[in-house]
């Protein structure tokens, strides 16, 4: 049962169930966490980020990537692009079904919360001030700080240290976690294009109580922004030779 294919599905659709679900749990009226604030917010991410890494792992993906900018960073190091198409797809249905299940767990909330951009950003990304070159510029930054501290993690040179392999996922979890707390505000840190499109796509097509826009105008710079800021990190991590 387990695969490749399997365990990027998997594991993006639990890092999008956690990740906006923690998110729905902080914006939505009436929800226990209302109010929580952007601490509780990058956190829940973090821990999101952790439980998708090993469900990938466990279901069947040793890379675990849950990200096609992660996925096409290390193609770039590697030159190898055979698992491009096939992983982007897995995690771009992964999203999609984690963020319904968002919809599902927080079903009664949708109608008691009114404004239809909080709605928006339980699901997908939004630029604090909107800049759209601003914004850009703030995603490719941020995810080319993930993909190339995710190399460092996972590099011989920290190996050789003694580091064991197995803390691995922790410390990507404290990544993505300091890379809000640091790098977030400006976009809200999408840094994964199957994060914010497939729960786009979702908000889209789902029956939420009060939804608005989907914002498609702004769309592209969560999706294509990380994918440039990936494939630099891959080519930097492959000039330095990690």
């Amino acid at each position: 049962m387990t695969s490749p294919f399997f365990g990027e599905f998997m594991g993006t659709a639990i890092l999008v169930l956690l990740g906006n679900g923690v998110v729905a749990n902080v914006l939505l009226k009436k929800s226990k966490g209302e109010g929580g604030g952007w601490m509780v917010i990058t956190t829940g991410w973090a821990f999101a980020v952790l439980c998708g890494v090993l469900t990938a792992i466990a279901c069947g993906s040793s890379d675990a990537h849950l990200n096609p900018a992660v996925t096409l960073g290390f193609a770039v190091v590697s030159g190898n692009f055979s698992k491009l198409a096939p992983y982007i797809l897995a995690q771009l249905l992964g999203a999609m079904t984690g963020a319904t299940l968002v919809w599902l767990h927080y079903l009664p909330h949708w109608r008691e919360s009114s404004d239809p951009l909080l709605t928006l950003a339980c699901y997908s990304t939004a630029p604090a001030i909107r800049n759209l070159a601003a914004a850009a510029m703030s995603e490719i930054i941020g995810t080319f700080v993930l993909v190339f501290v995710v190399g460092a993690i996972f590099s011989k040179a920290v190996a050789a240290t003694g580091f064991a392999p197995g803390f691995g996922p922790y410390l990507v979890a404290c990544l993505v976690w300091g890379i809000g707390l640091s790098l977030g505000g400006p976009t809200g840190y999408a840094i994964n294009p199957a994060r914010d499109l497939g729960p786009r796509i979702a908000h889209a097509i789902l029956p939420i109580a009060g939804k608005g826009s989907s914002d498609w105008g702004y769309a592209i710079v969560p999706v294509v922004s990380p994918l440039i800021g990936g494939a630099m990190a891959g080519a930097a991590i492959k000039a330095i030779g990690f």
